[in-house]
């Protein structure tokens, strides 16, 4: 993983593992398919803004195979763990179809949100030479999202919508208070930049994540 972005690398995926730990024990999972998923979920490196993103988990779950199969790991949890990796990515699409596979998706996801979610939106939209927000208009009312362009807008296109999209009980408490955590960022933000609060409510309010 030494060419993964700063985003996805090696700490990422301890810390998803961690979390996984955390949700998986909480839900009664079989850790000896979550563990195993968590530390290979993204062991085959696609930059984010890559036309092959979709495909990433599917690429992974291949090298996983790969390397499941080398160490003779037990070959009746092979396929659970190869589905929990494929489904763990927003982009994928997958449907989560055991537990283990919706423990690791929310133990990933998890990490998009919070203040860990908000340095890793800020480091990769940094690495992609994006601007903080449109000076214009930095929270989007009348215009559409651009988190192509700027860092802020991801918030509203995608990271205050995770915490609806959790698939455990356990993961979608955590979710909710890190998403907390992140509407007092964007309200401290409004603050610092001499934008009304009202206008960020409205982007809120516009936002169709928390409608």
């Amino acid at each position: 993983m030494a060419d993964a972005d700063a985003g996805h690398g090696i700490d990422h995926v301890r810390r998803v593992v961690s979390n996984a730990v955390l949700i998986g024990e909480q839900e009664f999972a079989n850790m000896s398919i979550v563990l195993p998923a968590a530390w290979l979920h993204d062991c085959v490196v696609v930059p984010k803004n890559s036309p092959m993103r979709s495909q990433a988990s599917s690429m992974a779950a291949e090298r996983a195979l790969e390397f499941l199969s080398k160490i003779e790991y037990p070959k009746e949890l092979v396929p659970f763990i190869i589905h929990c990796i494929q489904a763990h990515s927003f982009s994928a699409k997958i449907v989560c179809e055991t537990l283990e596979a919706k423990v690791v998706q929310d133990a990933d996801r998890m990490e998009a949100i919070g203040a860990i979610g908000i340095a890793r939106c800020l480091m990769t939209g940094g690495a992609m030479k994006q601007r903080l927000y449109d000076p214009e208009e930095p929270f989007p009312i009348r215009r559409p999202y651009q988190d192509s362009v700027q860092s802020v807008d991801h918030f509203f296109a995608k990271l205050l919508g995770l915490a609806s999209t959790m698939q455990t009980d356990h993961g979608r408490e955590i979710a909710m208070h890190r998403t907390a955590f992140m509407l007092q960022f964007l309200h401290e933000l409004a603050d610092e930049i001499g934008i009304d609060q009202a206008c960020l409510q409205q982007a809120l309010d516009a936002s169709h994540h928390l409608r």
